[in-house]
């Protein structure tokens, strides 16, 4: 969804069989598989507690490359995103009206950078979601799901309608704060 992959690298097998699942419901499965009331893999605990990491760079006592830094957002952040996008179908102005409400924790032009972040990298890196390896689909949301995905594969990664509208919203927003 995000593009956080190098292509034919970790994206190369015959069959992905998590690929299907966001990063966020597979941690919960992870969690709750390791609790001895229900699969009692216990390993399981330390595997989803683990920072994830693309490991591209050297991990050192100082530093340890982590996947939520490198791309800018939590993968919770991701699966919103992506649920929106994908079940919703959402574009960047429904979505910043959607996130509004979702999140009154941040303010309006914290939501519209998160927004437009998103889609400029979703955008950079919508190619590389057109050869992903077969996945497993179990959900109406899958963040790598392209059996059906008829939308085009370039976009303006600048959005300037889009973005323009959601700077409008966030103004007329802020101006009644004021």
């Amino acid at each position: 969804l995000r593009g956080y992959l190098t292509k034919y690298d970790c994206s190369s097998a015959d069959l992905n069989p998590i690929g299907g699942i966001a990063k966020a419901d597979l941690k919960r499965f992870l969690y709750w598989a390791g609790e001895p009331e229900n699969l009692n893999y216990g390993i399981l605990h330390q595997i989803a507690a683990a920072p994830p990491t693309a490991e591209l760079e050297p991990i050192t006592d100082e530093y340890i490359q982590r996947d939520e830094e490198d791309m800018g957002m939590t993968y919770e952040e991701l699966t919103v995103y992506g649920r929106l996008r994908k079940i919703g179908k959402c574009g960047p102005v429904s979505m910043l009206k959607t996130l509004l409400i979702e999140w009154p924790q941040l303010t309006a032009r914290q939501v519209s950078d998160k927004v437009k972040f998103f889609f400029k990298m979703y955008s950079i890196n919508r190619h590389k979601m057109t050869v992903l390896t077969p996945s497993v689909h179990m959900e109406s949301y899958s963040p790598e799901d392209n059996r059906h995905d008829l939308r085009q594969i370039f976009y303006n990664v600048k959005w300037p309608w889009q973005f323009r509208k959601m700077d409008e919203i966030v103004d007329q927003l802020e101006s009644k704060n004021k």
